[in-house]
């Protein structure tokens, strides 16, 4: 009769908590970021099905790294528990708070009761509030941890690295462009010493926009917009200015001794487009 394999609880967690931490580190990063109108993500992907970056509710967006069928079906949940909640109660009961500690419970079951294997994913919660101080980012962890970030949150690859980079270079109230231009040189500098190259085809970008309008806030961006981010402000190109219009000096009059003008008088002030 062969004596039953013990291991310790703890060596059993140690080596899940591995197996997860394996996993999520071979996937490509995910940086998230507050700017002046709303909070910024942006991931490396290559994939133009496959998303890392989507839509919760009307404020929230969701990022993940990590095995895809896995945090699919997180997302997939995530919709539908806020559906749910928002048509029960009211759309304003749906929050990145509330959100975050059912995604913490679920990974949180997952990891500790003994399935096969835990979950190998980590997630960002956002919420867009109604002034930059009342945004919220949360980061999950395979084992349900959760923290709650201040400006910036990174996960994936060489996270560490990546989060050194952006922690050196952010800035609060930044424009939009220079959010992602700072994104793009922290996931392109990778923790390596040569920088990749990383163009719009490599990218999945998307915002959570306080300046629009409609409730709905995420707005994804891609091809022409994302490539205008993208370029400085320095390699922009500049507009035609036209030639100034030289003024007619006064010609003077020597019969009568009087000054006149070119051709009539000056032009009307005109209106110009804010």
């Amino acid at each position: 009769m062969s004596m039953p394999f013990y291991v310790a609880p703890e060596q059993q967690m140690k080596d899940r908590a591995d197996y997860a931490r394996k996993g999520i580190a071979r996937g490509r990063s995910v940086v998230v970021l507050h700017y002046a109108d709303g909070i910024l993500f942006l991931a490396e992907n290559r994939s133009q099905a496959l998303h890392k970056v989507s839509e919760i509710y009307d404020r929230i967006g969701f990022a993940a790294v990590g095995r895809y069928n896995e945090f699919e079906n997180l997302r997939i949940a995530g919709i539908r528990h806020a559906d749910f909640r928002g048509y029960s109660y009211d759309r304003s009961d749906v929050t990145g708070r509330a959100l975050a500690g059912a995604y913490a419970q679920l990974l949180g079951t997952i990891f500790s009761s003994g399935a096969e294997k835990p979950y190998e994913v980590e997630l960002i919660v956002a919420e867009l509030g109604a002034t930059p101080e009342a945004d919220q980012i949360y980061r999950l962890t395979y084992d349900g941890s959760v923290q709650d970030e201040d400006n910036f949150a990174v996960m994936g690859g060489s996270a560490e690295a990546i989060a050194e980079f952006v922690g050196k270079e952010y800035q609060p109230g930044l424009g939009l462009a220079d959010a992602i231009q700072l994104a793009v040189r922290a996931l392109a500098s990778d923790g390596a010493d040569q920088p990749r190259e990383l163009g719009v085809e490599a990218l999945e970008a998307a915002i959570l926009d306080r300046t629009r309008v409609q409730p709905r806030k995420f707005r994804r961006l891609s091809g022409g917009r994302l490539a205008a981010l993208l370029t400085p402000a320095a390699d922009a190109p500049t507009p035609e200015v036209s030639e100034p219009v030289e003024v007619a000096e006064p010609v003077e009059e020597h019969a009568a001794g009087q000054q006149q003008t070119d051709d009539g008088s000056a032009p009307e002030n005109e209106s110009r487009p804010e």
